[in-house]
């Protein structure tokens, strides 16, 4: 386990890594079109891995070489679902390690719908992943993608617990969204036991993306996964360079705001 926690988490204890794992779900063409290019492009940037759905770390072995790999476990649901039905688990711990995954994430809704769906998706990764030694990422969204069914889905207080309650279940890290502020973000870090990864989301100025990591990293964050926002930059290893500069580096937002250049 230790061995893979340090494949995942570089020497100075932080990690950036690009999430390519839309397309079980979404539509990623025209930008991932080509997921061999995308992945050079964010090396070359400095990102230290990915994390990617089996069918693209199954044929990008050789673009990914020694990066890290985290493999999305979950998923089985897309924009043409019309049921709202939960995620699933698609491949199990065994086929990670055939992969050479470093290791895996699932999704984790608290106050979903669905939420108890999601909960024994997690303590079934978690359980093998201690029989394993292969650690567990949980990706904690406060109530899921229901954004129309609730309209606290995102505030400070239920992405602080929904992180916690990922600690609870046994994630080995979090990613999570950004608070909004500092003070709050702060209070989750403390609330933590775990390495905390904070995502990207949907569309950005791309400023205000970098001024949300730097500050995360302020408070303690461990890094950063980061998706969209990266293969749907004009220049991939640009932003990767911006990025990588505030996780490894302490680069200020205008430091980082000169690789885009």
């Amino acid at each position: 386990m230790k061995r893979r926690m340090n494949n995942i988490f570089r020497e100075d204890g932080k990690a950036f890594l690009v999430a390519m794992d839309h397309g079980t779900g979404v539509n990623v063409l025209p930008e991932l079109g080509d997921p061999g290019k995308v992945v050079r492009q964010c090396r070359e940037g400095g990102a230290d891995g990915f994390l990617m759905p089996v069918g693209m770390a199954g044929r990008f072995q050789k673009e990914i070489g020694d990066s890290t790999l985290l493999l999305r476990m979950d998923g089985g649901t897309s924009d043409l679902n019309v049921n709202g039905a939960p995620f699933e688990l698609l491949v199990n711990i065994e086929d990670a390690i055939r992969l050479g995954a470093d290791g895996v994430v699932c999704m984790g809704f608290p106050g979903s719908s669905s939420e108890e769906a999601y909960y024994r998706i997690i303590a079934r990764l978690v359980s093998d992943g201690l029989k394993w030694n292969v650690p567990v990422g949980v990706e904690t969204l406060p109530r899921g993608f229901e954004f129309n069914k609730f309209d606290d889905c995102r505030t400070p207080e239920n992405i602080k617990l929904a992180a916690r309650i990922g600690c609870e279940m046994g994630a080995d890290f979090i990613k999570t969204p950004y608070t909004g502020d500092q003070k709050s973000f702060t209070e989750l870090i403390e609330g933590c036991y775990r390495p905390v990864l904070i995502l990207g989301g949907g569309k950005r100025e791309v400023q205000g993306l970098l001024q949300e990591i730097h500050d995360a990293m302020e408070c303690g964050a461990a890094g950063a996964i980061v998706g969209r926002n990266i293969y749907r930059y004009e220049s991939p290893t640009r932003i990767c360079k911006a990025v990588a500069a505030i996780v490894h580096k302490n680069a200020s937002v205008e430091q980082a705001m000169a690789y885009l250049k």
